[in-house]
């Protein structure tokens, strides 16, 4: 009896973490969502040129770079649940200093330290999100990661809503701020109590690797504690395969928000009104994939749903570029989002997975890597579509969806130190 109460117990501590993690994701998903329809009125209200404008939007992935790093030491000193709760509260304090700032350096610094606290809260809901799955013992992480799709949509409708209205800027994101506080701060007796909790795969991988990568096995305890710390090559590989594999997902998620109400334009001559409608496509059916991608990872398994996904992604950005009619080339975004949709939420899980890494740290470092994606990739486009064009540099997104195809094996999830004895 006092073993089905405790499993109960656990089972409804669980659910409510999992609650949790949901308003963290909606929180992050709706946060910066509300300043992007504002950007224009920002830019009018300072004076700035383009250049200046692209300069200070810049700053905010300068930011995660330059800061995200320090999400993984952070997370195993303090946990991922009180890291994702504080990095929250000051993402939303920082809002109200872009929406005001008088100058174009204030507008900078708010936009680097919105990537900055992004940057950690990321890895930080990312982390307790992997936590609690694994407590449930089957994938939820997709379905975390769709609810984020769905409130930045709902926030960027919420910001163009006000702006189109005409509502006092200040007092919008005063508003948004308040609300993502006080969502944020109610949750935090929810989540999961404790520090980070290593997998039982790492922990085994970490108790054999003092034999296994033994040359100081016959040491005494300070060559115990040295071999703790150490983290295996083959983690190391692993970890750079994820990475990869989160770098060619950014850059295919990426491609329809930089590029394709351009490309509808320029190459296909689309009427104004059609032109974001390939954005609108991606997000909306990554939506739907991320949302259904929990049962379907469950019964195919990682792998199998990532390798058909970036072939899918692939598939639907070659339909878009091989087709003359615009409503082909929105048909083909879809596509594409549809495919990429479990990319990113898949490899970040297998990252907090990888043996001698503590989740906080391998997802840190995995998300850290893949923004390299997010900034790299789209300057690459451009200058092949000022060398070449446009749809010549559109295709460097089907390659990036057949190279992740390959690299999707990264996602099979590492043997335990049990399971290679068996084999051996």
């Amino acid at each position: 009896m006092a073993v089905e109460q405790t499993a109960r117990g656990a089972d409804a501590q669980a659910r409510r973490a999992r609650l949790a993690v949901v308003v963290l994701f909606l929180a992050n998903g709706f946060a910066y969502a509300n300043i992007v329809p504002w950007l224009p009125v920002i830019k009018s209200q300072l004076e700035l040129s383009n250049t200046q404008l692209g300069t200070g939007i810049g700053a905010m992935p300068l930011g995660a770079l330059a800061t995200g790093m320090l999400a993984g030491p952070l997370i195993a000193r303090f946990g991922s649940g009180r890291v994702a709760v504080g990095s929250g509260v000051l993402l939303a304090c920082v809002l109200p200093i872009v929406a005001t700032a008088p100058a174009w350096w204030v507008f900078a610094v708010g936009m680097f330290c919105v990537g900055w606290m992004d940057a950690w809260m990321d890895s930080a809901m990312n982390s307790h999100g992997l936590r609690v799955q694994r407590r449930y013992g089957r994938s939820i992480i997709n379905t975390f990661h769709g609810i984020w799709s769905v409130a930045a949509v709902g926030g960027g409708l919420v910001g163009s809503s006000m702006a189109g209205w005409g509502a006092p800027l200040p007092a919008h994101i005063t508003a948004v701020t308040v609300v993502l506080i006080i969502g944020v701060l109610a949750i935090t007796r929810l989540l999961l109590p404790g520090p980070e909790i290593d997998p039982p795969a790492q922990r085994q991988d970490d108790s054999a690797s003092a034999t296994d990568d033994g040359a100081d096995a016959a040491g005494g305890p300070a060559d115990g504690a040295r071999r703790r710390w150490r983290v295996p090559r083959r983690s190391i590989a692993m970890l750079l395969v994820v990475s990869v594999l989160l770098m060619m997902a950014g850059a295919i998620e990426d491609s329809a928000a930089s590029w394709g109400a351009v490309y509808m334009r320029d190459e296909l001559a689309a009427p104004l009104f059609l032109v974001g409608l390939p954005f609108v496509a991606c997000q909306a059916m990554m939506t739907v994939g991320r949302l259904s991608g929990d049962r379907i990872t469950d019964r195919f398994g990682a792998v199998a749903v990532a390798r058909a996904g970036a072939l899918l992604s692939a598939a639907g950005m070659a339909l878009a570029l091989l087709t003359s009619v615009p409503l082909g080339a929105i048909v083909g975004f879809g596509l594409m989002g549809l495919g990429v949709a479990t990319l990113f939420p898949l490899s970040l899980a297998a990252a907090g997975d990888i043996p001698g890494l503590g989740g906080g740290h391998g997802v840190a470092l995995a998300a850290w890597m893949a923004r390299l994606g997010f900034l790299g990739v789209p300057p690459l486009i451009g200058v092949v579509a000022d060398t070449v064009s446009l749809t010549a540099g559109l295709w460097l997104i089907p390659v990036a969806g057949l190279l992740a195809a390959v690299l999707s094996v990264g996602l099979r999830p590492a043997r335990t130190a049990a399971a290679r004895g068996r084999t051996a």
